[in-house]
């Protein structure tokens, strides 16, 4: 059978060491992979060879840390060579030393891997292989804050700009606080990366401590927390203390050591602190409202300092301009990148697939009956059991109700043939993704079309109906994806003798 192909990265196989983690993921029946709304992939364990490929054996010209190789934990550029997807990612790679046990490493990346935020620059997997230890995150291809704030070449951040990264990342720290994740690491203007359009999100890497004690804090004394330079721990408000000297950065386009922030704040001169390269173009009163709220999350007792909550509480009525791309404010191109053009010419599935026509899509299943589930399933002549006739029986009222367009009955009649599990059918899973689009449910028409593949690898109808269904998770890329996979798959079987 094989399982099925997942949207970016494939699935571990069962052997794997970590295979008792699998149980965290969201899984349906054989092996398949859940997805996440927003084009976030569920969490997987990478092989070594496939990272290797990513970025030709880690070559030094894939290195991306803002220290090269001298970075203690190097940050590599990659790009996925599975399934003609071909998605840019990031990879950490940590020393043997920081941690010695595997399984404290894969813990670890596993609760930072159930993380999904449309503010976090998510972590889709990781890799633990003899002394290997890398965790895999989705790739931000517009640098970070520290390079447009610090090193930029054409123009400076604008002062809305700024205040939406500021919201932002409160945003992500609120979302990772209310998860149970109150720690991160290093919160700095290089943890601040954009993504394709422009818009601010907070690395995960961050959340993923540097090694098993979590001791690690910033190489740069000036900007870590007092308590952390009397005990050497961090808590919760240890990041907020973070967060003010990344207030500082915003305001004033430098590093300031907080220590000499706060006596510029106390002597009121607002206009010493900010930066100079934004030409008075910015509001003195959200200014003002900024570097009170900087001063709070610096006060040298941490119980003195907000807590997320107030962070975005602060920051959300200063946002303007809402209605400016983040990309058109940064002052860069936004890729465009346009989907691929099908090899083949489409058949008619694959025409009203990519026309998201559901009464034409409906009309096909109807046809084609259940002529591709041949082969699927043997039964033997003891299987026929009453159990089986009555799973038969439902399986039956579902066609009826599939073809009078009762798709809510539809489902249900289905969903008791799937659940007896005797006999497992892909046109059945096809069927009832198609009922959970006409009734609204994308994500449970993405997890049938899955399914389908699970049970039919090479069935150019699974890939299809993905591709509709990521369309409408407003995932078009992958479903443009999709859509070509399909059109090859079923071009091949065509050349093949097979018919379509």
């Amino acid at each position: 059978m094989g399982c099925c192909k997942s949207t970016f990265v494939k699935r571990p196989d069962s052997s794997s060491q970590h295979n008792h983690h699998q149980n965290n993921q969201i899984i349906n029946g054989a092996g398949s992979v859940g997805v996440e709304v927003g084009g976030v992939l569920d969490f997987a364990e990478f092989s070594l060879a496939e990272l290797k490929a990513a970025t030709n054996n880690f070559s030094a010209d894939f290195i991306v840390s803002e220290s090269g190789e001298r970075a203690p934990n190097v940050v590599y550029k990659g790009r996925l060579q599975n399934n003609n997807n071909h998605r840019c990612i990031a990879i950490k790679k940590f020393s043997k030393s920081a941690w010695p046990d595997p399984k404290q490493f894969a813990d670890e990346a596993w609760g930072v891997g159930r993380l999904r935020h449309k503010r976090l620059a998510n972590l889709i997997g990781y890799c633990c292989d003899g002394d290997e230890r890398l965790i895999v995150a989705e790739y931000m291809p517009n640098d970070t804050l520290a390079k447009h704030l610090f090193h930029w070449e054409s123009q400076t951040i604008e002062w809305a700009m700024r205040l939406r990264v500021a919201l932002y990342i409160a945003e992500a720290l609120n979302y990772c606080s209310g998860k149970g994740r109150l720690l991160y690491h290093d919160l700095n203007a290089y943890r601040v990366l954009f993504d394709e359009n422009g818009d601010p999100q907070l690395s995960c890497f961050g959340l993923m401590k540097n090694s098993r004690d979590g001791k690690s804090y910033s190489t740069n004394l000036a900007y870590t927390p007092p308590e952390y330079l009397r005990n050497g721990r961090v808590t919760p408000e240890s990041v907020i203390f973070s967060f003010g000297t990344v207030l500082l950065d915003l305001l004033s386009g430098k590093h300031i050591p907080p220590s000499h922030a706060l006596d510029m704040i106390r002597g009121k001169n607002i206009l010493h602190i900010m930066d100079s390269h934004l030409e008075g173009n910015f509001s003195a009163e959200e200014a003002t409202v900024v570097l009170d709220l900087a001063s709070r999350c610096l006060q040298h007792e941490p119980r003195e300092r907000p807590n997320t909550q107030d962070l975005v509480a602060t920051l959300a009525p200063l946002q303007n301009k809402s209605d400016v791309p983040s990309y058109v404010m940064l002052g860069i191109a936004k890729n465009e990148e346009a989907p691929p053009t099908p090899q083949h010419p489409l058949s008619p599935m694959g025409d009203a697939c990519s026309r998201m026509d559901l009464t034409a899509i409906h009309q096909i299943l109807v046809t084609t009956h259940y002529r591709d589930d041949e082969g699927t399933n043997e039964l033997s002549f003891q299987e026929w059991t009453q159990q089986m006739r009555d799973m038969l029986e439902a399986r039956k009222r579902g066609d009826v109700a599939f073809r009078d367009k009762d798709f809510k009955t539809a489902i249900e009649c289905y969903t008791q043939f799937i659940d007896v599990g005797t006999m497992v059918s892909p046109t059945v899973f096809a069927r009832r993704s198609l009922c959970h689009l006409l009734c609204d449910q994308p994500d449970a028409a993405l997890r049938d079309a899955m399914q389908a593949q699970c049970v039919y690898p090479d069935w150019s109808t699974a890939f299809y109906m993905q591709a509709v269904a990521l369309s409408k998770l407003d995932m078009h890329k992958d479903a443009a994806d999709m859509l070509s996979e399909a059109t090859t798959l079923e071009d091949k079987r065509q050349r093949g003798g097979k018919g379509s």
